[in-house]
């Protein structure tokens, strides 16, 4: 059943005039045309076109991307962004007003995504432009990889890849090449790139009801990034499968869409496609990473992750893979004062990962103490069956306790407290100096803490240092069951 969508917005008509202010107002260093609403025109402040010295370099298109293309505008990458309303080309005028306003003597390169507006508009202002003295060339970037060949007349469509192109272009420009160079260059990387989404759910438009042409537990693959259907609806699937099939299919040796074999260099970018957190966009690099390395041969270079070019609210990512050489990586490499491109991606990569330091304490104790007994004393046996009794009954209670939590917090008590028992009940197995009740609570809050996280995770290995505590003062040797109960109590 539809719905009206819920927006923070005014006037839906609104939208893309009220975003471009509070973009120029958080960045000192864009400015706007001052020709509202028909002209939409972001560029950069510190450059004007009697004056620039070096190619301009001019995208945009339908507005519902954020931040493209308007948070690329920066020194380094684009000199100016033209936007349309919420998925509509932008007007001739408006692009001939971008044109006049950065292009000087050098000229200025229009970086298209391949859509049929946006080809007959920035085409036609390109053939004015041209008319009125300026030298002005334009590159289609078409990087989707989501259908099989015939690819029909329209071609492929223009999706995260053109990022990339943005900032081989833009670095190419602030290197002071000519204009032929610069094209030369955006056209090269955007014929080393492709691109597949996956959505979760299709966007929302201002001011408009919101679609369920998704169902429950349905992905939509390939689905376009202004909500056009895509190559297959499915079964949602874990980010694994799904990561797995995008590369699988940008990387086809059969359809043959980006020159990548096995060996070659290659540029990774995740992009979320507006309502993904970036838990998940973080958890799809990691997955995606070591696919590109290991099942395809491919040496992975550079990773961005992030939301660069999204369709409004629609939950799903894209993955871009980009083949690479030394020029590729220094022009994505090179300084830019973009607002929204990556800082720190460049390719200075230490070790993902390094050994947890141990503390003090564990390198002193003993390998009995810290290692269940081959044999168990009485009490031992007692001490185990307390512990698997009381871990067992709190798993067996995590539904419940998540469903309470979620009445008066924020519902995961029962996931926490599952996490503390798993441990416990694993590391018994193999840690727990069982026949030492001491040392055995000492290690069962040594167990909490190492995974359960928020203010219970603390609280219980307290708890547990305390009663080690008491029962080291004490020199108990003995374990009542009474002992146990109270510690599960507690």
């Amino acid at each position: 059943m539809a719905f009206q969508g819920k927006k923070l917005i005014n006037d839906p008509n609104d939208v893309v005039t009220e975003f471009i202010e509070g973009l120029v107002e958080t960045y000192p260093g864009l400015q706007y045309l001052d020709g509202f609403p028909e002209v939409k025109v972001v560029l950069r402040a510190d450059i004007t076109g009697s004056t620039h010295d070096k190619v301009a370099v001019i995208s945009g298109g339908g507005s519902g991307h954020e931040p493209a293309h308007a948070g690329f505008v920066g020194e380094g990458m684009l000199t100016a962004a033209i936007c349309g309303d919420v998925f509509a080309s932008p007007p001739v005028d408006s692009i001939l007003a971008g044109i006049r306003a950065v292009t000087g003597p050098m000229g200025c390169l229009l970086i298209v995504k391949n859509y049929t507006g946006d080809r007959l508009n920035f085409g036609l202002a390109a053939e004015q432009a041209k008319s009125e003295g300026y030298k002005v060339e334009m590159v289609i970037v078409g990087d989707d990889c989501a259908l099989p060949p015939p690819r029909g007349i329209a071609g492929r469509r223009g999706l995260a890849g053109t990022v990339l192109v943005h900032k081989v272009a833009g670095a190419a420009a602030a290197s002071g090449l000519s204009l032929s160079a610069v094209a030369a260059e955006a056209k090269r990387a955007s014929e080393l790139i492709g691109t597949m989404g996956v959505a979760l759910s299709v966007c929302t438009l201002p001011g408009q009801v919101t679609s369920d042409r998704l169902g429950h537990g349905k992905m939509e693959l390939g689905l376009g990034i202004h909500g056009e259907p895509g190559a297959a609806v499915a079964d949602l699937q874990p980010v694994d499968v799904i990561v797995s099939h995008v590369l699988k299919q940008i990387l086809s040796l059969e359809t043959n869409y980006v020159p990548i074999t096995r060996g070659s260099r290659v540029v990774l970018m995740i992009n979320g496609l507006g309502g993904t957190p970036v838990m998940e966009l973080m958890i799809a690099t990691g997955k995606a990473v070591p696919r590109l390395q290991l099942e395809h041969g491919l040496a992975v270079e550079r990773v961005y992750t992030g939301s660069f070019m999204t369709s409004l609210d629609m939950a799903g990512f894209s993955i871009t893979v980009m083949k690479a050489n030394e020029e590729i990586l220094n022009r994505l490499d090179a300084p830019t004062k973009a607002p929204c491109w990556p800082v720190g991606a460049d390719g200075n990569r230490p070790p993902a990962k390094i050994p947890v330091p141990l503390p003090p304490s564990l390198s002193t104790k003993s390998d009995e103490t810290l290692s269940r007994p081959e044999q168990l004393s009485s009490q031992g046996y007692l001490l185990e069956v307390a512990i698997e009794a009381g871990a067992t009954a709190v798993i067996n209670l995590s539904d419940s306790l998540n469903e309470w939590d979620s009445k008066v917090g924020d519902g995961d008590c029962g996931s926490t407290m599952f996490r503390g028992a798993t441990a416990i009940m694993e590391d018994m197995k193999k840690y727990y100096p069982l026949n030492d009740p001491a040392e055995t609570v000492n290690e069962i809050g040594s167990s909490i803490r190492r995974v359960m996280g928020g203010t219970s995770g603390i609280l219980y290995d307290i708890f547990c240092k305390a009663a080690y505590a008491q029962l080291k003062a004490k020199g108990k040797s003995v374990i009542m069951p009474m002992h146990c109960e109270m510690g599960w109590s507690s």
